[in-house]
């Protein structure tokens, strides 16, 4: 099950002081940062959507974006989500290897699990092992958390890093 635990460090104390897991991660997910490496090395940041289920995040890309170009090379990413707020809110950090669902029956539950998740403004159909929408097709990855790291913020401020 997914989750995410922030601890506080007084001195040589630490103090467990807030998890949430599966669904009670939902309030992080307003939306992700992405990055990855280009082919020369340099980092590409860009925004995107994403869903967790069965086990790890899932996004999508188009065959002629930046995103899938530099994932044929490196399948190394970093996903991030939480809030602009400083004081308050939690902030998750996700690394793994993206690995491409091609399974259309996994694509079907996805394709739902996007649906729900973001009130319905995203649906897929799923034909030739991708989504289908109005753009075109779209290639889903799917990511197994290597590492996640969570940043709580207010009063307590707190960070935990899990390793898998």
């Amino acid at each position: 099950m997914p989750g995410a635990s922030c601890f506080l460090r007084d001195g040589g104390d630490i103090f467990h002081t807030y998890s949430a897991y599966a669904r009670g991660l939902d309030h992080t997910d307003f939306a992700y940062a992405f990055l990855d490496m280009t082919a020369l090395g340099r980092p590409h940041v860009t925004p995107l959507v994403a869903v967790w289920a069965e086990g790890a995040l899932h996004f999508c890309t188009g065959a002629e974006e930046q995103k899938f170009a530099n994932l044929r090379v490196n399948p190394h990413v970093v996903l991030t989500t939480g809030c602009n707020r400083w004081d308050q809110g939690l902030d998750v950090v996700v690394e793994g290897d993206a690995v491409r669902v091609t399974d259309e029956d996994t694509l079907r539950r996805l394709a739902q699990a996007w649906a729900t998740k973001w009130d319905g403004q995203w649906q897929f159909t799923v034909r030739d092992g991708c989504f289908q929408h109005e753009p075109g097709a779209a290639i889903v990855f799917s990511v197994t958390p290597s590492k996640v790291f969570a940043h709580a913020k207010g009063d307590p401020f707190g960070a935990t890093t899990h390793r898998f």
